[in-house]
């Protein structure tokens, strides 16, 4: 990838521009998800988890909805940066501005995506911070942790963009996220184990790409998990590899970029 990369000055000024527009505006892109974190694990985990049974998992429900919240978060917070920068720029049309720039597409795509990578991990990280208001939350596998997060935010800060291509207003971009990537995220498992399912649910769910990146989440969490590490690991490298290069594809035909 390195090797790719000809204008490393251009790929980091955007990037910082992308961290910044965040940044700038954390109330709305920083705190909401903490804060209905925080609300999740009161009711869910304080209020409702101690009553429920979790023995058979050795955790308690607080301790296992918490990295299910922190994938949760991570998948829409970058969907939601690189969606709402990459549209806003097609929107008022300084989307040419990167056009003209002396990037490849590569470059393009990599600077757009470092927003969506610092906003998703950032917002993760935050979510377990918060967890310590309820009860001392560890990492069992910090770098499996950090590989994770890294492909999680990939995934769908691409996403995002692609999204953000299709979309022709403001209310067809949130279709994806509304309709699809939340639904995915909360069967995936956020709040509940594979085992709680009934049998053919339990088979369904292995369909469902986001179980694989939750659990992985969850297993380098607590180590702990409803599927094979190995498998997870694969299922997001591979993710990751599609949504990139679809998204550099589409940038390269120039997808709804130059009408």
């Amino acid at each position: 990838m390195l090797h790719l990369i000809t204008n490393p000055i251009g790929v980091w000024a955007l990037s910082k521009r992308e961290i910044h527009r965040f940044l700038s505006v954390a109330n709305q892109t920083i705190f909401p998800p903490l804060v209905s974190s925080a609300l999740f694990m009161y009711i869910f985990g304080v209020a409702i988890g101690s009553r429920i049974n979790f023995a058979s998992t050795g955790l308690s429900y607080l301790q296992f909805i918490v990295p299910g919240l922190m994938a949760m978060h991570l998948i829409s917070s970058s969907y939601e940066n690189t969606s709402s920068s990459l549209f806003i720029g097609r929107w008022h049309n300084h989307i040419q501005e990167i056009l003209l720039s002396p990037l490849s597409y590569i470059e393009m795509v990599l600077g757009l995506l470092a927003g969506g990578v610092a906003r998703g991990i950032t917002v993760c990280l935050g979510v377990w911070g918060i967890s310590f208001l309820f009860s001392p939350s560890s990492i069992a596998h910090p770098l499996a942790l950090v590989f994770f997060m890294v492909m999680i935010s990939v995934i769908f800060s691409c996403a995002g963009m692609m999204g953000a291509l299709w979309a022709e207003d403001f209310g067809m971009l949130s279709i994806w996220n509304i309709y699809l990537i939340v639904p995915l995220a909360l069967l995936g498992g956020v709040f509940h184990p594979l085992s709680m399912l009934p049998r053919p649910l339990q088979i369904l769910s292995h369909f469902n790409p986001m179980h694989y990146l939750i659990s992985g989440v969850r297993w380098s969490m607590t180590n702990t998990g409803d599927t094979s590490l190995s498998i997870c690991v694969c299922v997001a490298l591979f993710l990751a590899g599609l949504f990139f290069i679809a998204t550099v594809y589409l940038f390269k035909i120039g997808y709804k970029l130059r009408t």
